[in-house]
Parts: C-alpha cells; sequence; structure tokens
C-alpha cells in the first residue's frame, strides 16, 4: 500500500512539476479561479444552446439565426479595446467582478421573460448582445489577471488549462443544455446559466491578488497606446491580421450549425447538444497535445492543421444529409478551434508588456471575435440569398485562400522574436 502511495505522490510531482501541462494547478489562486470559471463556462454554452435553438423557434431566417452568434461576440469587436484600457486602469479583480454581477442580472432576467413568453427575436438578440458586452469587459482583465495567477514559466500552460475548461464546459454544456429544453423548456437553461455566475463572484471576492502598481492614464490616449503599440509591432501586428482572418472564416460553421441541424438535417434540440458536445470533446483533445505538437511542428504547421480541420469540417456538413453524417464535422471543428486561438492567445500573451498587456489582448480579441461577427452576418446573408451549403463551401474556399495568403504576407512570428523576457 505504502508503495503505492509513493508511485501517486511521484506521478502527481512529475505532472505538476514548472513547464509541464498541469504545473499550474500548483497554484491555489489559480485552481480556484479554473473550477468557479469552468462553472461559469458550462452555464454559458447551456445559454448559447438555448439561445440559438430559441431563435429557430422564432424565425426561419439563417441571418437571424446565425445573428445569435455575432451578437454574442460583436460587443468583443465594439467594447473590448475599451475593456483593454479599463483592465489596465484600474484594479482586474473589482473589473471581473463588476462583469460577473452584470451578466448575472442579465442572465436572470432573460429567464424571467422567456419563462412568462415575451421574448421576440430582437429582444433576444438585445439579451444576448448583453451578456456579450459582459464577456468583453471580463476577458481582458481575466486574461491578463492569469500572470497574477502563475509564474512565467507555466503562463503557456495555464492558456491551455483555461481553454480545456471552456471546452470541457462546452463537451458538457451542449447536451445538458439540449436535455434542459426537452424536460423544460429555454427559461430553466437561462436560469441555470444566471446561477453559474455565483461561483466565479465568490472567488473573486475572496481572492486577493497582488498586481503591479497601477498607473492610470487617460482613456482615450491609453487606447491610442495600445493600438500604436500593437501595430507598430511586427510580430503582434502579424498575429492580429491572421486571427481576424481565421475567426471570419471559421463563423461559417458556428454561425450556421443551428440552422444545418434543425432545417437542413431535421434535427431535435438534443441532437443539437450531441453536435456541439462532440465539438468540445474534439477541443480538449486538442488541448491536451497543442503544447507538444507547437514545439514539435511550430505555429504555422498548427495553424494550417486548425485551418483544414475546419475546411473539412465546414464541408461535411454542407454535404451530409442527417445528424450523425454530421457529427465528425463537429469532432475536426473543435479540435481546430482549440488549435488556432490557443496558439495565437499564446504568440499574443508571450510578446505583451505587463503595463499593456491588458490593451495588448483586447485589441487582439477584436480582431479575431470581430472577425467572427462580421463572418456570421456575411455566412448567414449569403445562405439567406443562395443556400445554406453554398454559404460553407465558400467560408471553406475562403479559409484555404486565406491560410495561402496569410503564410505569405503575415507570417506567424518566430519563437524568439519580440517575446516578453
Amino acid at each position: 500500500m505504502a508503495d503505492v502511495e509513493t508511485e501517486v505522490e511521484v506521478e502527481k510531482a512529475r505532472l505538476t512539476q514548472p513547464g509541464s501541462t498541469f504545473a499550474p494547478f500548483r497554484y491555489p489562486a489559480f485552481r480556484a479561479i479554473w473550477i468557479a470559471n469552468l462553472a461559469s463556462n458550462l452555464g454559458s454554452m447551456i445559454q448559447s444552446v438555448a439561445a440559438a435553438w430559441l431563435m429557430t423557434d422564432l424565425t426561419t431566417s439563417h441571418r437571424m439565426i446565425a445573428l445569435v452568434q455575432a451578437s454574442a461576440t460583436i460587443p468583443i469587436m465594439l467594447f473590448g479595446i475599451f475593456a483593454g484600457a479599463i483592465a489596465d486602469n484600474y484594479d482586474r479583480r473589482r473589473v471581473m467582478l463588476a462583469a460577473q454581477i452584470g451578466m448575472l442580472l442579465t442572465s436572470a432576467l432573460l429567464a424571467l421573460m422567456s419563462w412568462a413568453g415575451l421574448i421576440t427575436p430582437y429582444l433576444l438578440l438585445a439579451f444576448t448582445l448583453t451578456v456579450g458586452i459582459g464577456t468583453a469587459l471580463n476577458s481582458p482583465a481575466w486574461q491578463a489577471s492569469v500572470r497574477q495567477q502563475v509564474g512565467l514559466t507555466d503562463l503557456p500552460q495555464a492558456i491551455s488549462l483555461n481553454t480545456i475548461s471552456f471546452n470541457l464546459a462546452r463537451s458538457v454544456g451542449p447536451a445538458l443544455g439540449g436535455l434542459l429544453i426537452s424536460l423544460w423548456n429555454v427559461s430553466l437553461a437561462f436560469a441555470i446559466n444566471a446561477a453559474s455566475f455565483i461561483a466565479m463572484i465568490v472567488v473573486l471576492w475572496r481572492w486577493r491578488p497582488t498586481f503591479p502598481p497601477i498607473e492610470r492614464k487617460p482613456m482615450l490616449p491609453a487606447i491610442a497606446y495600445g493600438l500604436k503599440f500593437c501595430f507598430n509591432s511586427s510580430p503582434l501586428r502579424r498575429v492580429l491580421i491572421r486571427g481576424c482572418a481565421f475567426g471570419f472564416g471559421v463563423a461559417g460553421y458556428q454561425a450556421l450549425v443551428p440552422a444545418a441541424v434543425r432545417d437542413r438535417l431535421h434535427g431535435s434540440e438534443l441532437q443539437f447538444g450531441l453536435m456541439l458536445g462532440l465539438f468540445g470533446i474534439g477541443s480538449i483533445t486538442a488541448a491536451l497535445f497543442i503544447g507538444k505538437v507547437r514545439r514539435r511542428f511550430g505555429v504555422e504547421a498548427v495553424l494550417a492543421a486548425a485551418t483544414l480541420s475546419f475546411v473539412l469540417a465546414q464541408s461535411v456538413l454542407a454535404e451530409a444529409s442527417s445528424v450523425y453524417q454530421a457529427l465528425p464535422a463537429a469532432f475536426l471543428a473543435g479540435g481546430g478551434w482549440v488549435l488556432s486561438l490557443t496558439s495565437l492567445n499564446v504568440a499574443m500573451q508571450m510578446r505583451s508588456p505587463e503595463a499593456i498587456i491588458g490593451r495588448c489582448l483586447s485589441i487582439y480579441q477584436a480582431a479575431t471575435f470581430g472577425g467572427m461577427a462580421l463572418g456570421s452576418w456575411a455566412w448567414g446573408t449569403l445562405a439567406d440569398v443562395r443556400d445554406l451549403p453554398f454559404a460553407l463551401h465558400s467560408a471553406s474556399i475562403f479559409l484555404v485562400v486565406m491560410l495561402i495568403v496569410g503564410r505569405i504576407v503575415a507570417p506567424m512570428p518566430r519563437p524568439d522574436e519580440g517575446r516578453v523576457s
């Protein structure tokens, strides 16, 4: 028995040694925030499934259905840069608390109004837009605070583990959301999302990090300085270009899955949840190996694999005649999602100075998720003008072209290029 316990301790030490995949869990603050964030992500995924499915009940327009995805991401493009300046000018813990409390109240109101049968298509978009504003405010402060949760050596692993947290929720949340909708209705899903913010609020309330002294600057000059730094830095500028192009292209899959499952494949809410759940499983699978793959093959190879995964996913979804034929597309898209966004995020974080990291990350998110928001509108409109398969194939062609052009005009930074020590 003692030998077994010794082996367990040795294995635990190996897994959590500096630089290993699970090393960030050595830090109590990271561990507590990670668990709370998992609960919050789970609630957010349940709500996203409910909102997308509710919109298919309220309208048959592909553009309106795609705008559910766009309304959740476009605030990051419109307000994210301001949120980044706020994260650099104020206590990041308090910024996150304010955002979490705001999202809790909005989700609770959405649950009440949907239970009362008062939701219209445009009112639903307004609520998802408001929650998106909360996400836009929270995200730069949260990502910038990771440096206060772990050491710099473990930062890439912490980013990967945060990605795993999000995709654990993606693997369970959609199926759970579909089950809740089938057993009750969307109002229960919205209510559970509201409750999911409580754990993060409690953890943030108790957390007392040590932040470097804040030198507050006027908002607009601070934003201008962040923009100037990012666009004058060749490595960061190239990451922004690649993120925007990738986000625009993959939005074809992300925005049109609800319409494809319900209208083209005649699936149920449970099958829709299964599709999104398999996306999460693909994401987790990729997240477990991305560090080793990136170190061995390089970021360009990883982004190429991610792009081709989405090309295949969108093509399979376009040609499938049943939900079960489309399931491999969900797994491929999930893997491509993590391979790309984790690599881009790490590249941005490792080249952003501490004093302006909030602004740098918000600009990156504005570029990437702004591309997704615009892509959602564009591919949804194209699906209405032509048809859904045409829009998905067009998005795939765009991704291939942008992969080739991007490697020529905006190659990803070399491992030692522009890194912050």
